[in-house]
């Protein structure tokens, strides 16, 4: 049985690396950016995992919303947070995000599995 948690982050992990290898400044910048942009602020980590799950799932970004929901779910947050978060990505969104809402709450199952 497949550990669909475990592939992606290796494939994530692997994919960075071989990105990063290429020593490109703006890419490395941009993971930066990133990595730092998550650190506590005025907003604590929680809340920003929250609102990068729901921009991520409005812009219909499948690994993003897997890599967004991984860190909700280290971070604390329960089922029925994150799922309140989705809906309104959902709402914003509009229909075309159902699919990325079925994938989101089958990684989801298996975060909670």
């Amino acid at each position: 049985m497949s550990n669909p948690i475990a592939e992606f982050n290796a494939y994530r992990s692997r994919m960075n690396d071989e990105i990063l290898s290429d020593n490109n400044t703006v890419i490395k910048r941009i993971f930066n950016l990133d990595t730092n942009a998550f650190k506590p602020g005025a907003l604590d980590v929680k809340t920003k995992e929250l609102l990068g799950l729901v921009a991520s799932a409005v812009l219909r970004c499948d690994d993003c919303i897997k890599y967004h929901l991984e860190k909700c779910h280290k971070e604390g947050l329960n089922r029925e947070q994150i799922v309140e978060a989705l809906s309104i990505a959902t709402l914003i969104g509009g229909t075309i995000m159902i699919p990325h809402l079925r994938r989101a709450y089958e990684y989801l199952e298996a975060l909670d599995a």
